[in-house]
């Protein structure tokens, strides 16, 4: 089994490496087109010779395109003038680096996908999908209370993995619909649902059935986050939210921590997903919680309200946030 695992260790390295060597080359690549161009000496009609040259030089490399050659331009001139985005660029592929260049606005929503991607190793679809359904503006809106509930060693990425808003497309379920039928409907696409709530969590059980002095209480999904090492206790509710909710997440991260928890594990976390929240409502309630808990909503289909876009926190404090999240 060692030597199983050396070999797989020794291709993942060699495949990261070989990755690293063809981002510095599409990186020269864009440079030099750059440099010529500031000097105009290279039109349109160069870049385009260009690649005529090199796929007729190099007839078994593929890549060699006009409209590669400018999309090397344009990642090059993206990055240049950034030099904590220049080394994290090539720890990710071309593909990911041209969708995260084409579909980002500004350097913080970039470095977000580009770390996001590096650690959970989304494959481009995954990546588009994230980015489509606006991920990076759901995380930063999040509502939690982990600023005084989870230990500070973990609490920015903690942060990361909560979201103010789901989108559950992928479930089969009519506008109105009980909370037992949206936990069934999750319960038989496991796999988006894992993904769409961040891709490093592990599904433990539904109804999961905890016993305090002969009476029974059921968590409906249970979940574990295999990176911050921590249980995580999902509530469904079909309604608004409301504060009481809150303390019953309490009383269930409670007896998680005392009966369930490994001693080796961080404090259990709560989330309740609910379909729709008032904000001021949820911070009421979270403000006295001592368990670490957030507040989220679900959707089946999403568009991020545009009254929310204009609360996103201030790009001093997302670099701050991002910093923590290695």
């Amino acid at each position: 089994m060692e030597i199983k695992h050396r070999i797989r260790s020794a291709q993942y390295e060699a495949l990261k490496a070989v990755n690293r060597e063809m981002i510095n080359l599409y990186w020269d690549i864009g440079q030099i087109i750059v440099t010529q161009q500031q000097g105009a000496t290279w039109g349109k009609s160069v870049v385009e010779q260009l690649a005529k040259d090199l796929q007729a030089e190099f007839p078994g490399i593929s890549g060699f395109s006009a409209a590669n050659l400018w999309r090397m331009r344009l990642f090059y001139e993206s990055y240049v003038n950034n030099e904590k985005l220049a080394p994290m660029v090539r720890e990710i592929g071309w593909t990911h680096n041209l969708v995260i260049v084409e579909k980002c606005k500004d350097d913080l929503e970039r470095e977000f996908y580009i770390r996001m991607t590096r650690k959970f190793g989304w494959t481009k679809n995954v990546l588009i999908h994230q980015i489509e359904n606006q991920t990076y503006e759901k995380t930063l809106l999040n509502q939690t209370n982990f600023d005084k509930t989870v230990p500070a060693e973990i609490r920015n990425q903690l942060k990361l993995a909560v979201k103010d808003e789901y989108t559950f497309d992928f479930l089969e379920l009519a506008d109105e619909h009980s909370e037992r039928q949206l936990e069934q409907a999750i319960l038989t696409r496991v796999e988006p649902f894992l993904q769409e709530m961040g891709g490093i969590f592990a599904f433990i059980g539904s109804q999961y059935r905890l016993e305090i002095d002969e009476e029974e209480y059921f968590i409906d999904i249970l979940l574990y986050h295999r990176r911050l090492k921590c249980l995580v206790a999902i509530e469904l509710k079909i309604g608004k939210f409301l504060p009481e909710y809150v303390g019953k997440m309490q009383f269930y991260l409670a007896v998680l921590d005392d009966t369930v928890k490994l001693p080796d594990e961080n404090p259990s976390i709560g989330i309740i997903l609910c379909k729709s929240k008032q904000r001021t409502i949820v911070e009421y309630a979270l403000k006295e919680s001592n368990k670490p808990i957030g507040i989220g909503t679900y959707q089946v289909v999403s568009k991020l309200p545009q009254e929310l876009q204009n609360q996103l926190p201030a790009p001093e404090q997302v670099a701050i946030l991002l910093e923590g999240f290695e």
